[in-house]
């Protein structure tokens, strides 16, 4: 396997905790300078996906440090099969709810399928409108080596990117949904895209779908964070999508996601309950209505 030069081992600061991403004392909006700052003392942390602002508000609530308005809202509440179709106007609209739901956690729009392939000023005009009309912190576009020119001029503008490489949703078209990394010259690749990333400057990078060992490595050799789906346990951060992790989405799950709850029971058995009671005639009673 291609070995990068391996960044110093996180060394974890003592003291009570505060400055902690989760759990911490921080009581303003996070920033990419808190994220670093957490690589360097070796803590972990968490980011889920959010979509509205009654959502993202709880999450802040629950000291979730850092939100990610993913693409995904293409299949968790769009309703399309895939991630491909998702707009930029959409992804500002949500983007924007997200923002106005939450006052701590960090904020990461997703730039779509789109948005900037075709090249640096294509994504710098895109994450501009995150950034200006939404109030992202940060933006996530996907790709290694090829997104390198795009992350740079980014950065170079002041726009924060987070990377995101191994299974790339939006190019499911050509790849499939399949583990990204196994073999040689595969696991080769994810090395030079993890590299290449960081060297534009991205302040994280998502991997996705990836070897829990190859993650691992990638890890202890980056100096910036990495961000685990179905990564193993040994990325600086994990994500899921909220969705999927309170057991709301339908069908089958991939098998890297745990579930924390079963909101679609909950949700569903309170839908019949609440449709019983209209249907029977005891909703409305007395205590709901105005004289």
């Amino acid at each position: 396997m291609t070995q990068l030069s391996a960044a110093p081992t996180p060394q974890r600061t003592p003291g009570d905790g505060s400055r902690a991403l989760y759990g911490g004392k921080i009581n303003r909006r996070i920033t990419v300078r808190d994220i670093t700052a957490a690589k360097e003392r070796g803590e972990k942390w968490p980011m889920l996906t959010a979509y509205d602002a009654m959502t993202a508000s709880v999450f802040d609530e629950a000291g979730i440090p850092v939100m990610l308005v993913g693409d995904s809202a293409g299949n968790c509440h769009l309703g399309y099969e895939s991630t491909v179709p998702v707009t930029l106007d959409e992804m500002t609209m949500l983007s924007a709810a997200v923002v106005r739901g939450t006052s701590r956690a960090l904020i990461v729009g997703d730039l779509p399928f789109g948005t900037y392939q075709e090249g640096p000023v294509q994504a710098l005009r895109s994450a501009t409108r995150l950034v200006k009309e939404a109030g992202v912190g940060a933006v996530k576009l996907e790709g290694g080596e090829r997104s390198h020119r795009q992350i740079e001029l980014l950065v170079e503008s002041g726009i924060p990117v987070m990377a995101h490489i191994g299974l790339t949703p939006q190019s499911v078209n050509a790849m499939g949904y399949r583990v990204q990394g196994r073999g040689e010259e595969a696991a080769q690749q994810l090395l030079r895209d993890a590299k290449a990333v960081q060297d534009a400057g991205a302040f994280a990078v998502v991997l996705e779908l990836v070897p829990a060992e190859l993650a691992a490595e990638v890890t202890r050799t980056l100096h910036i964070p990495t961000v685990g789906i179905g990564a193993g346990p040994e990325t600086d951060a994990q994500v899921l999508v909220w969705t999927d992790m309170l057991g709301l989405t339908g069908g089958r799950v991939p098998k890297f996601v745990k579930q924390y709850a079963d909101l679609r029971q909950v949700i569903g058995d309170a839908a019949k309950a609440y449709a019983e009671d209209v249907v029977g005639g005891t909703f409305p009673q007395d205590e709901h209505s105005v004289h």
